[in-house]
């Protein structure tokens, strides 16, 4: 128990920044185990894992426990106001651990970006645009996604900080769309360890439509190969058959002689 609180003080350590800033919110995290917990101002979020996959988080706001799939609060529950009570008792033991320990700055890592659909894109039937940002170092990010150079408002849905074996974290950021071949889109991070914001681009790779002029060339060479061929294959089976007949007024010639 004690090792792992101070595995959560370190983790506080190195994000010890008050919440808030022109761009970037800062969120403190406490690692326990399995057990995560986030804060950002008077409020947080207490997420549960399992093997390393979230099962729910509690809402510390609106005290309400978020299943991740609802069918797992058929096989499990989970008494919020007895966990509430828990995390008074951790947060307590935490910042005692913050005075005692050294106040010596994390390093900030850079965050690792990659853009993909979530299924493979057909024009006009919607689909999920994935923002995934891993190797987080301290989980204090921004993700933000804009359309044709234009941000997008609404239809995006990020998960929480998913925390990792070497201590750094990773976040999915989820955006709705439908194909087409007008469209592009970027995926803008922002985190301490990136001297300036990182924009990943992402356009459909949809096959380009032939115009008519290509199509009626490409139907003339089709033509015009089944054509070449037809007479390459004639002029064959002809060379065939007159040798087969010389060769036989050969062998019947030496049987009269």
């Amino acid at each position: 128990m004690k090792k792992a609180l101070i595995l959560g003080a370190l983790t506080l350590l190195a994000i010890v920044s008050p919440c808030g800033g022109e761009d970037i919110v800062a969120d403190h995290v406490g690692t326990y185990g399995t057990n995560i917990y986030q804060t950002c101002g008077d409020y947080g979020q207490f997420t549960y894992e399992f093997d390393g996959d979230e099962l729910f988080y509690v809402d510390l706001e609106k005290k309400e426990t978020v299943w991740r799939q609802p069918e797992f609060s058929n096989f499990m529950t989970f008494e919020i106001q007895k966990e509430l009570r828990n995390l008074v008792v951790i947060k307590k033991n935490l910042d005692t651990l913050i005075k005692d320990s050294n106040l010596t700055p994390a390093t900030n890592e850079i965050p690792e970006v990659a853009v993909f659909p979530k299924s493979p894109e057909n024009l006009g039937i919607p689909n999920t645009l994935l923002c995934l940002v891993d190797n987080i170092f301290p989980p204090v990010i921004n993700i933000t996604w804009f359309s044709n150079g234009h941000l997008v408002p609404e239809g995006i849905v990020e998960t929480t900080f998913y925390p990792k074996s070497d201590h750094s974290f990773l976040k999915f950021s989820y955006l709705t769309f439908v194909p087409s071949t007008e469209d592009f889109y970027d995926c803008k991070v922002e985190h301490w360890g990136l001297e300036e914001p990182l924009l990943k681009h992402w356009e459909p790779e949809l096959p380009t439509p032939m115009s008519e002029l290509t199509e009626t060339v490409a139907c003339a060479l089709g033509l015009a190969l089944g054509l070449m061929g037809v007479v390459i294959g004639t002029i064959l089976i002809i060379h065939v058959l007159h040798s087969r007949g010389t060769s036989s007024h050969h062998r019947t010639s030496c049987v009269i002689t």
